[in-house]
């Protein structure tokens, strides 16, 4: 039997409805896509930089280029009493100068800053991994709510963001289920806090994506509509 969460899910408790400032752009659905990248990225950008064992999504590593000090730490900024937001690069920003750059010219205060390595998962293996993401917490209400939004590196048209609102009980509601491909340079902007998320990944080589947290204002959303909404 497929794995599905139950009310146990440390997913459940986390908040759905507060005062932050949210894009009008994500009420509906809670994502949007955008049109695909038109840089390139050298591949030594992402695979030569310094990886951690942190499990998120399946079987990852984490290369963070922002933390919450500037140290190469893939906890949450929570762990020393910070929001996910006003982040500092790391030494492995350096030799990721593209997406470096890219990231800055969002014009929006960041957080965490990450390339995620996932190796191959089907779906039956991914949805036991399927969570929504605590990104708000010491979040101040007057202030703008944290989303995320990923540029992905490597080529897996097969393999697919799979994105699911929640339901009246908390759960994922299978009603809801979009999936996001995932070829080189599809860009996206996803309330992770809000959507129940995971990546099913085919192909026999391990996916990589850049994934930023970035806090939702004026500027993001024009930031948004400027990247030519594509739809799914």
């Amino acid at each position: 039997m497929t794995f599905w969460p139950t009310q146990e899910h440390w997913s459940v408790n986390i908040p759905l409805h507060t005062d932050h400032y949210r894009m009008k752009a994500l009420a509906e659905t809670g994502f949007v896509q955008l049109a695909d990248a038109d840089f390139e990225v050298r591949p030594d950008e992402y695979e030569g930089l310094e990886y951690m064992e942190w499990k998120s999504g399946g079987d990852t590593n984490f290369a963070p280029l922002a933390s919450a000090d500037g140290e190469l730490d893939c906890r949450g900024f929570w762990d020393k009493g910070k929001t996910d937001k006003d982040a500092l690069w790391t030494s492995n920003a350096d030799k990721a100068p593209t997406l470096k750059g890219y990231v800055g010219s969002i014009g929006a205060n960041f957080g965490r800053v990450r390339i995620i390595k996932l190796q191959p998962q089907d779906r039956e293996q991914a949805m036991k991994s399927i969570h929504r993401d605590d990104n708000n917490r010491f979040n101040p209400e007057a202030e703008g709510w944290v989303v995320r939004t990923w540029v992905e590196l490597t080529d897996n048209p097969a393999s697919y963001m799979l994105l699911m609102d929640v339901g009246a009980d908390g759960l994922p509601d299978p009603a809801t289920e979009v999936r996001v491909p995932l070829p080189r340079g599809a860009r996206f902007v996803v309330d992770t806090q809000r959507l129940w998320h995971v990546v099913v990944h085919h192909g026999t080589e391990p996916r990589y994506a850049l994934i930023t947290s970035v806090e939702s204002s004026p500027g993001l959303a024009q930031w948004v509509e400027g990247q030519q909404l594509a739809s799914v």
